[in-house]
């Protein structure tokens, strides 16, 4: 997508990169893979991960794997409890609720930043991906497709900290976009389709309020479907 997508860290200081070590390589694998596994609903909210079978699984050793936990703590999709282990991150009603507002006051403001740098090909880009969305009736294809057209929106910000807060708070209710997807009837999904082609038209126009105004909507709608049905959260497995 056109040199939108490296905005977003445009304006952070340089920094030296580290030596690449064995171990850091094998942390860095094993967090990839690790997250990919959380983000596909592998790994559901509350589940315990266990470094030694991590470890057996992904062909590292424990120091990398525990290093690689630490990552996906900072990326908002573990839990570490000290001296008893790592969950998947889950969030009780209360929780979800909170973090949905503040998706619904800061992605706005993230799409306002990104809005004036994506071009035509990025908004091409994001015409083509809502369009799939419409097509697919598979729930993890709708997901990823639903995940990349959101980050792509993004991506031609220029941000110190909000792009960095956005995708932890996307990776911390990815389990509850799940469950409200599969919740939701066809009445529901054609207006979320259709947010989707009026959130590219309003870029197109560069009309921002609107988009802003979209947006906000767009993630009010599943917070307040999740919070109609606290069974989702009642169900999960508790993180000591």
């Amino acid at each position: 997508m056109s040199g939108a997508s490296a905005r977003i860290d445009r304006a952070r200081p340089a920094r030296a990169a580290p030596p690449a070590t064995r171990d850091g390589n094998a942390s860095a694998r094993v967090a990839d893979a690790l997250r990919e596994a959380i983000v596909g609903g592998e790994y559901p909210p509350g589940s315990r991960i266990r470094q030694e079978e991590i470890a057996e699984r992904f062909g590292a050793s424990r120091v990398p794997v525990r290093e690689a936990l630490k990552a996906l703590e900072a990326d908002g999709l573990v839990t570490l409890v000290a001296n008893t282990g790592a969950w998947v991150t889950r969030l009780s009603l209360a929780e979800c609720e909170e973090v949905y507002q503040t998706r619904e006051r800061v992605e706005p403001l993230l799409l306002r930043y990104s809005a004036p740098h994506l071009d035509e090909a990025a908004l091409d880009g994001l015409e083509r991906l809502a369009e799939r969305m419409a097509e697919t009736t598979d729930v993890e294809e709708f997901l990823r497709l639903d995940r990349e057209f959101h980050q792509r929106s993004y991506a031609g910000a220029e941000t110190l900290v909000l792009g960095d807060l956005v995708r932890r708070l996307w990776n911390t209710t990815q389990p509850y976009r799940r469950a409200y997807t599969l919740m939701i009837d066809a009445h529901s999904q054609r207006i979320v389709h259709d947010e989707h082609h009026m959130l590219v038209t309003a870029l197109r126009d560069q009309d921002v309020d609107t988009a802003e105004r979209v947006i906000e909507g767009h993630i009010r709608r599943t917070r307040r479907l999740l919070a109609s049905h606290p069974e989702v959260f009642e169900t999960l497995p508790t993180i000591p």
